[in-house]
C-alpha cells in the first residue's frame, strides 16, 4: 500500500475533522495536487466513507480556463462524482483576488449542497514558499505559521504534511492524469518565482534543506501562537476587562504595567475581538497613543474602529461619525450668542453682552480695527496669526500647546472679514496696540 494512503486516512481519522458519511466539497482545479485528493477521497480504502461534491472555479484569467472546466467535469462523470462549476464574474488582476473569489465560490459551494468543510490541495511546497514570501515581506510571528490545517469558516487542508514529490509518485503509481496551468511557469508571479528560482538556488547555494526548515519554521510559529493564546486570559484579569455592546475598555495603568511587546499583543488582541486586524503600522499608534494619548482624545484604527481615552480608561468601539463642521457668524457688534460645531464638539459664543465675559475664555478687541463679520471657525491651511515677534502658523501654535492631533479639528479660530486670524482661545490673541477707550472695544467669549 502507498505510505501516502495510509498517511492520509490515519490524518483524516485520527485529526477527527471528519465523520463516515459526512458531505464534503472537494476543490479540484485539474491539477496534480487537486486530482490526487481527489482520488484519495474517491478510491482509498483507509479513509471514512464521504459523500463528495467537487467544485471547480474558473478564474478567467488565462485564454484556455474554459477547457479545464471540460476536463473537470469528464473526470467527475468517470469518477462518478457530483460537480459544482463557477466562473469569476468581472476580471481578476492579481492572485489575492482570484484567491479571495475562488474561496467565495467554495463556501457558496458548501452552503448549497449542505457541506461541513471544504478540502484544498494544500501541501508542504505550498506551506515553504508561503513562508518564505510572508518572510521577504517582513511579516510577523502570525504570518510565519504559514498556511493553517484549517481555515474559517470550513475548509480543510488535509494534504498540508505532503511534499509535491510524493504526490507526483502517488500520482504515477495510481496512473493519474492531470492537467499543467501554464501561467504556473510564469515568473512574473511571485509564487512561481519563488518555486522556481528562489528556493531551488537557496536549496543548491545556500542550505540544502531550505524548504523543510522553512515548513518547521511554520510549525514552531504557530506553536509560539498557540502558547501565547493560551496566556492571553491571564494578562487580561488585571486589566479590569469590560466588555458590552461592541464596546471594549481596559485600565490604563495596569496596561502600561506591560513590557511593550506584550502590550502591543494585547491590544491587538483586542481589536482583534472586533473584528479588525492590526498591521505593524497600525499596532504602532495604538501602541503611542496608550501610552501619551490625553483623556478625551481619540485615533482612528481603521474598519469604523477607534480607541479613544476616557480618564484612566482604554475604550476600543465604533468609531462615532462627525458630524460636518458648523461655523459661526459674528455680523457686528451685538450683543448675540449662538453655537459653532467643529470637529463633532458643540462650543458655545457670545459677544458684546455680559454673557460674553463669563464664557471660559474671553476677549477684547478695538472695534474700529475688526473687519465684519467675523467667523468662528477650525484652523484653514495656511492660517498665521500676527503675534509681537511677528507672524506664526497656526499649526505650530496648536503643536507647542501640546493639542493632541485628535483634538485640533475642535480648536475655535476666530478670523475677521479678511481671513485675518484674531484669537485662538488659550493658545495666542493678535497683537494689539495700547487700549485706550474700554467702550470702542467688543468682548467674545467661546466656550
Amino acid at each position: 500500500m502507498s505510505p501516502v494512503l495510509g498517511r492520509f486516512g490515519a490524518s483524516l481519522i485520527e485529526g477527527g475533522h471528519v465523520a463516515h458519511g459526512d458531505r464534503v466539497v472537494v476543490a479540484v482545479s485539474g491539477g496534480l495536487d487537486s486530482c490526487v485528493l481527489l482520488h484519495l477521497l474517491r478510491f482509498a480504502a483507509r479513509p471514512p466513507s464521504l459523500d463528495l461534491v467537487v467544485a471547480h472555479f474558473d478564474h478567467g484569467m488565462r485564454g484556455s480556463s474554459a477547457d479545464d472546466a471540460l476536463w473537470v467535469g469528464g473526470l467527475c462523470r468517470a469518477w462518478g462524482v457530483a460537480v459544482r462549476f463557477g466562473r469569476a464574474d468581472a476580471v481578476l488582476r492579481s492572485e489575492e483576488a482570484a484567491r479571495n473569489a475562488r474561496y467565495e465560490f467554495l463556501e457558496a459551494v458548501r452552503l448549497e449542497v449542505g457541506g461541513r468543510l471544504v478540502l484544498t490541495g494544500h501541501h508542504a511546497d505550498d506551506q515553504a514558499e508561503t513562508v518564505l514570501f510572508r518572510l521577504l515581506r517582513g511579516t510577523g510571528v502570525r504570518g510565519l505559521g504559514g498556511i493553517p490545517v484549517t481555515r474559517e469558516p470550513a475548509v480543510f487542508r488535509p494534504l498540508l504534511g505532503f511534499w509535491r514529490e510524493e504526490l507526483e509518485a502517488y500520482a504515477q503509481s495510481a496512473r493519474l492524469s492531470w492537467r499543467e496551468d501554464p501561467s504556473n511557469r510564469e515568473v512574473q508571479y511571485a509564487r512561481n518565482a519563488l518555486r522556481m528560482r528562489v528556493l531551488p538556488d537557496v536549496e543548491r547555494l545556500v542550505a540544502s534543506g531550505a524548504r523543510r526548515a522553512l515548513v518547521r519554521l511554520a510549525r514552531l510559529a504557530r506553536e509560539d501562537e498557540a502558547g501565547w493564546e493560551s496566556l492571553l486570559p491571564e494578562l487580561l484579569r488585571p486589566l479590569g476587562l469590560e466588555e458590552e455592546d461592541g464596546r471594549i475598555s481596559v485600565d490604563r495603568g495596569e496596561l502600561m504595567r506591560l513590557h511593550p511587546a506584550v502590550r502591543a499583543r494585547v491590544l491587538r488582541a483586542l481589536v482583534g475581538r472586533l473584528g479588525l486586524t492590526l498591521d505593524e503600522v497600525g499596532t504602532r499608534l495604538a501602541v503611542e497613543f496608550a501610552s501619551s494619548g490625553s483623556s478625551g482624545g481619540g485615533i482612528d484604527l481603521g474598519r469604523s474602529v477607534a480607541l479613544r481615552r476616557e480618564l484612566d480608561r482604554l475604550v476600543l468601539g465604533a468609531r462615532i461619525p462627525v458630524a460636518a463642521d458648523r461655523p459661526l457668524s459674528i455680523p457686528d457688534v451685538g450683543p448675540g450668542s449662538g453655537e459653532v460645531v467643529l470637529g463633532g464638539r458643540t462650543i458655545p459664543v457670545a459677544w458684546g453682552g455680559e454673557e460674553a465675559a463669563a464664557r471660559l475664555s474671553a476677549e477684547r478687541f478695538y472695534v474700529a480695527a475688526l473687519r465684519f463679520p467675523l467667523l468662528v471657525r477650525s484652523r484653514g491651511p495656511g492660517d498665521r496669526i500676527r503675534l509681537p515677534g511677528g507672524t506664526k502658523k497656526v499649526k505650530k501654535l496648536l503643536l507647542e500647546a501640546r493639542i493632541p492631533p485628535g483634538l485640533r479639528p475642535q480648536v475655535p479660530v476666530v478670523v475677521d472679514a479678511e481671513g485675518e486670524v484674531l484669537w485662538i482661545p488659550r493658545v495666542a490673541c493678535v497683537e494689539r496696540g495700547p487700549q485706550s477707550d474700554v467702550r470702542a472695544t467688543l468682548r467674545i467669549g467661546i466656550g
